[in-house]
C-alpha cells in the first residue's frame, strides 16, 4: 500500500504535455565576487574567474608534470567552467565547505570481454584507458586500501562504499575478486573501527559462475548488472569483440544470480528510444531485480542524445510509460530508483544520487594505475575530463576536494546556470546529470540537454504523488487499487500530512545579452 506523502518542498505544477524549455542557455560573464551562500531573493553571481589548482610553469621538469600542465590546459580549454573561472579559495572563504568522499569506484580492470558500441570507457571522448595497465597491481590495491582509510578517519565517516568497476571486473579469478573489498575492510578497521564498508561489483554478467558467486558472496559483495532489456533484442549492441551477441551469457548470469537474492544488487538500463518502454520494463523484470536503475544516455549539447530536438520530450515519454505501468502495478515489483529519487526529492527527503538534487558529488574512482579521477561519466565530453592529475602516492583525498572539477560539483545551486538557478524544479532536478550539462568551450555551467524531458517527467510524477496524497485512506489492512509502496528514504519516516501545491509559476526571464543556443542535430 502506498504511504501517505510527507511535507516537503512545494509541488511544482502538473506537467504541461509540451514544457517550456529554457528560454536562455548561457551565462553573463562571471562576476567580481565569490560564490556566496544561497539566497531566494536573487540569482546567484557566478564565481569569479581564477587559475585552476596546481598550474604554474612546470613545463620540462619531468613527464608527469608536462602532462599534467597539458591536462590543465586542455581542461581550461574545453571547460572554462568550472577550470578558468572557479576560485576555490574564494568559494571556501565564502562558506562552501567540502564534503568527504564516501564512495570510491576501484577500477580492478581495465579492458573488458565485450565491446559493447555505446560504451562511454572505449567508445567516446576519452579514450586513456588505451594507457592503462590491464589490472590493479596488489601494490596499488593496498596503497588505495591505506588513503581510503585515511580519509574515513579524518572525516569519522560512519559508512564508506565499494565499488568493483571496469571495463570487467570479473575477468578476475574468483580467488582474486575479493582482495580490494578485504584489503580496505583491514585498512579501515585499523584507521577507523567505527566505519563500515560495504561494497558492489558492477559486471555485464557474461562471466558471472556459481564459483565467483560464491567468492563474492563470502566477502559481502553484492552484485549489479548492466543489460539493455531482457530480450536479444535489446542488446543487439552489446557483443564482444569478435561482434558475437553476448545477451545469451548475461541472462545465464541472472538467472543464476536471481537464485542468490542476498547477493543481487539490481539491474542497470540505459533507456534506448528504438525499444518500447513497457516490452523492455516487463522483460528486465523476468529477471527478478530487486532495483532497477534507468539511465538517460550519456550526451551533453555538443554531442546530443538520439532524437533531441526542441520541442520534444521522447525521454521523458519513455520513462513515463513504466512509470505509469510501475505507479500502478498494485504491487512493487521491483524497486526504479530514478522514481523513488524524484519522488523523495519533491517530499524534501535525502538522496544520495548526483544525477539528480542537490547532492554533493561524494565519488572518486582509482583508475588500475593508481591515478585519482572524477566520475568516469565525465568521459563523454572530452578527452581527460576525468583526470586530476593526482594518484595515491602523491595526493591524499583531501587534496581531491579541493580539485574544481570536484569542488563545482559540490556547490549546489552556486554551480549552476542562471536560468536553473531561478527554476521552481531546481531542489528536484539540480540542474541534471553533470556531464549532460557539457558544452565545448564553455564547459559545465549550462542546463541538462534533457532539461525538457525532465521538466515534464518530474512535473508528471509531482502530480501522481500529489493525487495520492489527496485520495482517502482505506481501512487499515483494505487493499488499494492500482498502489505501490514506495518507502521513505533510509533513515526517514513518512506522516500523515498532505503536500503543498504551488500555483504555476511563471516562466523565468531570459538572462540579459544572451541568445537561445541553436538546435543541434542529432
Amino acid at each position: 500500500m502506498r504511504r501517505a506523502v510527507t511535507s516537503g518542498t512545494p509541488l511544482p505544477a502538473p506537467d504541461d504535455p509540451t514544457p517550456t524549455p529554457p528560454p536562455d542557455l548561457t551565462d553573463p560573464a562571471p562576476s567580481d565576487t565569490a560564490p556566496t551562500a544561497p539566497s531566494d531573493a536573487a540569482p546567484h553571481p557566478d564565481p569569479p574567474a581564477g587559475p585552476g589548482p596546481h598550474v604554474g610553469p612546470h613545463a620540462g621538469l619531468g613527464p608527469r608534470v608536462d602532462a599534467a600542465v597539458a591536462q590543465q590546459v586542455r581542461h581550461a580549454r574545453h571547460a572554462p567552467w568550472p577550470y578558468t573561472r572557479l576560485d576555490v579559495a574564494a568559494a571556501r572563504a565564502a562558506g562552501h565547505r567540502p564534503h568527504p568522499i564516501r564512495q570510491f569506484v576501484l577500477k580492478t580492470r581495465s579492458r573488458c570481454n565485450l565491446a559493447c558500441t555505446y560504451c562511454y570507457v572505449y567508445e567516446m571522448a576519452d579514450q586513456g584507458w588505451r594507457e592503462q595497465p590491464p589490472a590493479m597491481t596488489p601494490a596499488t590495491i593496498a596503497r588505495a586500501a591505506q588513503r581510503i582509510a585515511e580519509h574515513a578517519a579524518a572525516h569519522d565517516l560512519p559508512r564508506v562504499d565499494l565499488v568493483l568497476h571496469g571495463g570487467e571486473p570479473l575477468l578476475s579469478a574468483p580467488a582474486q575478486l575479493a582482495a580490494p573489498v578485504d584489503a580496505v575492510r583491514t585498512a579501515v578497521a585499523a584507521a577507523a573501527p567505527a566505519t563500515r564498508v560495504t561494497a558492489t561489483v558492477q559486471t555485464n554478467g557474461t562471466l558471472l559462475t556459481r564459483g565467483r558467486l560464491t567468492a563474492l558472496a563470502a566477502a559481502g559483495i553484492r552484485v549489479g548488472v548492466s543489460l539493455d532489456g531482457g530480450l536479444p533484442a535489446h542488446n543487439t549492441r552489446r557483443v564482444d569483440h569478435a561482434g558475437r551477441p553476448g545477451f545469451a551469457s548475461a541472462a545465464r548470469g541472472l538467472r543464476l544470480l536471481a537464485r542468490h537474492p542476498q547477493s543481487y544488487a539490481g539491474v542497470l538500463c540505459v533507456v534506448d528510444l528504438d525499444q518500447d518502454p513497457i516490452e523492455t520494463y516487463e522483460s528486465l523484470l523476468a529477471f527478478d531485480p530487486p532495483s532497477v536503475g534507468l539511465l538517460l544516455p550519456l550526451a551533453n549539447w555538443s554531442s546530443p542524445p538520439p532524437g533531441h530536438h526542441p520541442g520534444r520530450t521522447p525521454y521523458a515519454d519513455w520513462l513515463l510509460a513504466v512509470f505509469e505501468r510501475w505507479w500502478h502495478d498494485g504491487v512493487r515489483r521491483t524497486r526504479i530508483r530514478l522514481f523513488e529519487e524524484i519522488i523523495a526529492l519533491l517530499l524534501g527527503l535525502p538522496t544520495t544520487t548526483e544525477t539528480l538534487g542537490l547532492t554533493p558529488a561524494a565519488t572518486a574512482v582509482i583508475e588500475t594505475d593508481g591515478s585519482i579521477e572524477q566520475a568516469d561519466s565525465l568521459k563523454s565530453a572530452y578527452e581527460g575530463a576525468a583526470a586530476t592529475g593526482m594518484t595515491l602516492d602523491t595526493h591524499s583525498f583531501d587534496q581531491l576536494l579541493d580539485h574544481p572539477g570536484l569542488a563545482a560539483r559540490q556547490l549546489g545551486r552556486d554551480a549552476l546556470a542562471g536560468w536553473c538557478r531561478a527554476c521552481e524544479l531546481v531542489d528536484v532536478c539540480g540542474g541534471g546529470h553533470y556531464p549532460h550539462r557539457y558544452r565545448a568551450g564553455e564547459g559545465f555551467r549550462r542546463p541538462s540537454v534533457y532539461c525538457a524531458d525532465l521538466q515534464r517527467l518530474i512535473r508528471h510524477i509531482a502530480a501522481a504523488v500529489q493525487r495520492a496524497a489527496q485520495t482517502p485512506r482505506p481501512a487499515a489492512g483494505a487493499p488499494v487499487a492500482g498502489a505501490t509502496d514506495t518507502p521513505a528514504a533510509e533513515g526517514t519516516e513518512a506522516a500523515d500530512a498532505t503536500v503543498p501545491v504551488t500555483a504555476p509559476a511563471e516562466a523565468p526571464p531570459a538572462e540579459a545579452s544572451a541568445a537561445h543556443p541553436p538546435a543541434v542535430a542529432s
